[in-house]
């Protein structure tokens, strides 16, 4: 068994995704979704949960791996003693290729090597064996409303429970295998030659990267943030538009500990910064389509705007635990569902209202209806903004004033009454101001400690939080306010692990979890752009280029990371922390970047003055 995390690569198709180890073994896919059961679970427990390993006979094998440039097909290379093979594992995502098939091509390049296939499914998220049939091409598995056909011209052979075969492969020879889902009350699908939906699969994500704009990216950087974006594609769900956090469920935040959540769905809390992500990389087609997702998930009653939501828009997203999967390396419980759907964040208004005004600015199409729910949203916050909440962090313990939850209140309004000053949008503006002024004021009074010159994690406390880094690039208060470089200050003394920034101290703060975590990714990417905002470019691209060092060898992130021992942590992989990598890529190379452009609420077309060191209003002039 592959045992980390980092050994992984992905493969998928927009409507679902795998992960693939090392060791030539699928440990873990959920079809026909992302977040539906999966069929591979051996990730989270052993192979007897579900995997399909393809593999040579024997110890002495030399591994290596890439993706094929510019696309999401990943090619491992087996060196033995005998010769040499390549395995290309993807899912065609051309029209009208993409279907539910994972497509596995083994091929000779030098010598003949003897190799094992074996395939156990096992629905249900790892505990459904399913009724087999042998077929004229391959296979076909039934578990209740799931079906898969495996097409292939190895002779199979049933063994406890698990489909096996060996062959030889020689120098130039092809092998290919295709497995197929479909719902077990229709027909199987006719599967088409596999190395001509190979060379259409290549050719459709070369011609989505051209999309890209990329022509100001130095070349050591192009590769990380195409990387990254083809990464983001994949966590698409096509059909609707909605992007996931990551494609798995309970990865371990620390190995061994409970720190394990199903991120199979959709946060507000990443819209913006995704929307930026997407917009400065030229896939305005996918903004579009993410900014349609969230009017249509978050319609309804403001009273009930909620953190996160299915792909397809859903809200009942109950958490459960999973007894017979044992965890990532026993870290355990393995959860399906995330418990967090239920909390109140005020942030998320904020987040969204900022999503939205950032879409209007960078004239997406237009959409009447926005405004009009914007409105009912505000209305809705006036009354709500102090109530205490679980903040950005979704923490589990006790509800507090959170400082980063005031700040997105104020960015709601903020950008509220710019909606009426800019684009002539009606609204009572005169309100919004007083608001805006009023939570500006709050948070400046009760949120700032002078004896540690830092704004702190919530109200009457002490302790410090990451998303403080993003107080700037809000446009709340300039980045050369004394309050905000002492709060950089503070975070870089106490936040710091590894050269690194943890979300909060898990020893200070009571997030009603327990134990510890690692350092946090996504939060280290905003440490950079808040040193790129100061002018502290050699900072930044030391950060940047340390973040880079940790990606895996196919250029994949993780959630987090511990520096002590050198491996990533969490849900994998994350969609947050490669949005962080792209940012900040974009504020490195341009002078009106996505954090420049956040923190002026425009796009970067002209410059606005500069504002004193301590505003007197919430409206911050650059």
């Amino acid at each position: 068994m592959v045992r980390r995390i980092e050994d992984y690569g992905l493969i998928g198709n927009m409507l679902s995704a795998a992960l693939v180890g090392k060791n030539g073994s699928i440990d873990w896919l959920c079809l026909p979704r992302f977040d539906s059961p999966a069929c591979f679970a051996a990730v989270l427990g052993t192979p007897e949960n579900g995997r399909w390993k393809i593999a040579p006979v024997g110890g002495k094998v030399r591994t290596s791996r890439r993706y094929l440039p510019d696309t999401a097909i990943l090619e491992t290379r087996f060196e033995t003693p005998t010769g040499a093979v390549t395995l290309m594992d993807f899912m065609p995502v051309s029209e009208p290729d993409r279907t539910l098939d994972v497509i596995r091509i083994v091929t000779g390049v030098s010598g003949t090597v003897e190799m094992d296939m074996e395939l156990v499914l096992r629905f249900e998220n790892g505990q459904a064996v399913p009724w087999v049939r042998r077929k004229d091409y391959g296979l076909s598995a039934v578990a209740g409303p799931h079906a898969v056909e495996l097409h292939t011209a190895l002779p199979l052979e049933g063994r406890n429970m698990k489909t096996c075969a060996r062959f030889r492969v020689t120098e130039g020879e092809s092998v290919p295998l295709t497995l197929s889902y479909h719902p077990s009350n229709e027909k199987p699908r006719f599967v088409a030659d596999r190395r001509e939906v190979l060379g259409r699969t290549a050719i459709w994500w070369r011609e989505w990267v051209k999309r890209g704009s990329f022509e100001d990216m130095p070349d050591i950087w192009r590769e990380p943030v195409v990387r990254s974006l083809i990464t983001l594609k994949m966590l698409i769900y096509a059909p609707t538009g909605a992007i996931i956090a990551a494609p798995t469920t309970s990865l371990p935040e620390k190995i061994g500990g409970a720190r394990n959540w199903d991120y199979r769905y959709c946060w507000l809390r990443d819209s913006a910064l995704t929307l930026y992500a997407l917009l400065n990389s030229g896939y305005r087609k996918e903004a579009e389509d993410w900014r349609q997702w969230l009017l249509r998930a978050v319609a309804g009653s403001p009273d009930q705007l909620q953190i996160m939501y299915g792909i397809g828009g859903e809200r009942w997203l109950p958490e459960v635990e999973v007894p017979w999967l044992e965890g990532f390396e026993k870290s355990s419980p393995v959860r399906i569902g995330n418990k967090a759907a239920e909390q109140v964040q005020i942030d998320v208004f904020g987040e969204l209202i900022d999503t939205l005004h950032a879409a209007r600015d960078a004239e997406l199409q237009p959409h009447d209806e926005a405004w009009r729910l914007q409105k009912v949203l505000l209305r809705h916050l006036e009354s709500t903004w102090r109530i205490p909440d679980r903040g950005i962090w979704e923490v589990r313990g006790p509800a507090r004033a959170f400082t980063h939850s005031r700040l997105m209140a104020w960015v709601a309004f903020d950008r509220a009454v710019i909606g009426v000053e800019r684009y002539g949008l009606e609204g009572p503006v005169a309100k919004w101001r007083e608001l805006r002024q009023q939570i500006h004021d709050d948070i400046c009074t009760n949120g700032f400690d002078a004896g540690k010159n830092s704004f702190v994690q919530y109200y009457g406390g002490d302790t410090l939080d990451a998303s403080l880094l993003l107080m700037p690039q809000v446009g709340f208060l300039p980045p050369n306010d004394p309050r905000v470089i002492g709060t950089i200050a503070a975070i870089e003394r106490e936040l710091l692990e590894g050269g690194l920034v943890l979300r909060y101290s898990t020893d200070k703060t009571d997030d009603g979890v327990g134990g510890r975590e690692g350092a946090f990714l996504a939060c280290s990417f905003w440490l950079a752009d808040a040193y790129v905002l100061a002018h502290r470019g050699a900072d930044a691209r030391k950060l940047f280029d340390r973040l880079l060092d940790l990606r895996n060898d196919l250029g994949l992130l993780g959630e987090e990371y511990n520096a002590a021992t050198g491996r990533l942590l969490g849900n994998f992989p994350q969609a947050f922390s490669h949005i962080g990598l792209i940012n900040t890529a974009h504020n490195l190379v341009s002078a009106g970047g996505p954090a420049r452009q956040r923190a002026r609420k425009t796009a970067p077309s002209k410059p606005t003055k500069v504002s004193p060191k301590h505003p007197t209003s919430g409206e911050v002039r650059e």
